[in-house]
């Protein structure tokens, strides 16, 4: 956590979307993304380690086989991740771990728009990543939990020759709906707590609706941005 709130403490914090940490980790987040693609109704039946496995090697295939995907098309790779990725996140969780003792301080009106603006803002940011898959491989670690566990973390290892090796863990809740990453941390630092700093600082300056306002205005460039293909 120390680490984390470090990376995050480098954000400039009037800007609750631009940070240095999260640039360096998006080559990076490809390899988190390719595990996470598969039918809800699939994380329901098996455990949160053996569906990571499964679905990467099917996932790389995907990949490998779309060249549309390779270009960078914004349009199939959008469709990629609302049909398939979104599915396995638990984005209300992410938004109040991001937003730390502020998510009390919002309404429960401003705490869905935040939610809202928080899942696109890391829905492109995925999108961005997902361009940038280059045949790395992913070794997986023994899951460390019980049967009984409802919150484990499924670490893994992304590989690349001439390259040093980038530890992904994903952290992940039992719901009813199955099991949904609710972070992950790219070389021990975490996607979600990463804005908290920055959040923070814009909560203070603007309030909450300052924050909505910042993510909105920062969600429509970025989406222009990708749209263009200047990512």
């Amino acid at each position: 956590m120390t680490a984390t709130r470090r990376a995050s403490a480098r954000s400039p914090t009037k800007n609750p979307v631009d940070n240095e940490t999260l640039m360096a980790m998006r080559k990076f987040l490809c390899f988190a993304l390719t595990v996470l693609l598969a039918p809800a109704a699939q994380a329901q039946e098996i455990a949160p380690d053996v569906l990571v496995k499964t679905i990467t090697q099917d996932v790389v295939a995907i990949i490998k086989q779309d060249k549309d995907i390779q270009a960078g098309n914004p349009a199939k790779i959008t469709e990629l991740i609302e049909t398939k990725i979104l599915p396995h996140f638990e984005f209300a969780r992410m938004t109040q771990i991001a937003m730390g003792r502020n998510w009390r301080v919002a309404s429960p009106e401003q705490q869905k728009e935040l939610t809202s603006e928080f899942r696109t803002l890391l829905v492109r940011t995925y999108s961005t990543a997902l361009t940038n898959y280059r045949n790395q491989v992913i070794e997986f670690k023994p899951l460390r939990a019980k049967p009984e566990d409802t919150d484990v973390t499924v670490k893994s290892e992304a590989k690349q020759p001439g390259a040093q090796a980038v530890t992904i863990d994903y952290e992940m809740e039992k719901t009813p709906g199955g099991w949904k990453v609710y972070d992950v941390k790219v070389a021990g630092v975490s996607l979600v707590t990463t804005y908290r700093e920055t959040f923070a600082g814009e909560v203070r300056e603007h309030g909450v609706d300052g924050l909505i306002k910042s993510l909105t205005a920062k969600n429509r460039e970025n989406d222009a941005r990708f749209k263009s293909g200047k990512t």
